[in-house]
């Protein structure tokens, strides 16, 4: 789809749901399509309510969009959060244990070329499972490049939707995940059933 179709599209819309202690998974997307454009975690600081963190996911990766997908960002989201729907139903599946829920989301977010293969091969990682950098480099056409898809899973714009955390090191060490640190990453792929 291209940014001059995106201008005619209508409000986009966000869902969360809660992870327990991980926070709150929060996701930004486009109604008419099920089209995840944003997503992340939010999680409180100090005594803050769950609320306020989400709040404040949601001004950062809107701001993502500004710099990243402005044509997208300049839509605007409705203040109220969706529950129904495909992308609020897979959320919260994913939240009641459903390790695969988000997987067949449609997703979108811009990047070069490589940078959209390698998000493309990391969606076919399974939910359970982890695949090293090498193993992605692999799995997105170019085996020598490990420093481009690290750095593709490090400029995620969809996590959780767009696994990144399901990626780890050839060492057997997780590496980081995203702002989030190493962690939380832990702890997701504990709940999606991965042995580490």
């Amino acid at each position: 789809m291209t940014s001059s179709e995106d201008a005619f599209l209508p409000e986009l819309r966000w869902s969360t749901a809660s992870l327990g202690e991980l926070g709150s998974a929060v996701v930004i997307f486009s109604p008419d399509d099920d089209t995840v454009r944003a997503s992340g975690l939010a999680r409180s600081e100090d005594d803050e309510p769950e609320v306020a963190a989400i709040g404040r996911m949601l001004e950062q990766l809107m701001s993502r969009l500004e710099e990243l997908a402005p044509v997208t960002a300049e839509r605007e989201m409705n203040p109220l959060p969706a529950a129904r729907g495909v992308v609020p139903e897979a959320i919260t599946a994913y939240a009641e244990g459903d390790a695969a829920a988000m997987d067949g989301l449609a997703v979108e977010q811009p990047g070069s070329e490589y940078r959209q293969a390698v998000w493309e091969a990391m969606r076919r990682v399974p939910a359970g499972k982890t695949a090293s950098y090498a193993e992605l480099a692999q799995l997105a056409g170019r085996p020598q490049a490990h420093r481009a898809a690290a750095s593709a899973c490090a400029n995620n714009l969809i996590a959780l939707a767009v696994p990144c955390h399901r990626i780890i090191r050839s060492d057997g060490q997780l590496g980081g995940y995203l702002y989030y640190g190493t962690a939380t990453k832990r702890e997701l792929l504990r709940r999606e059933g991965a042995r580490l």
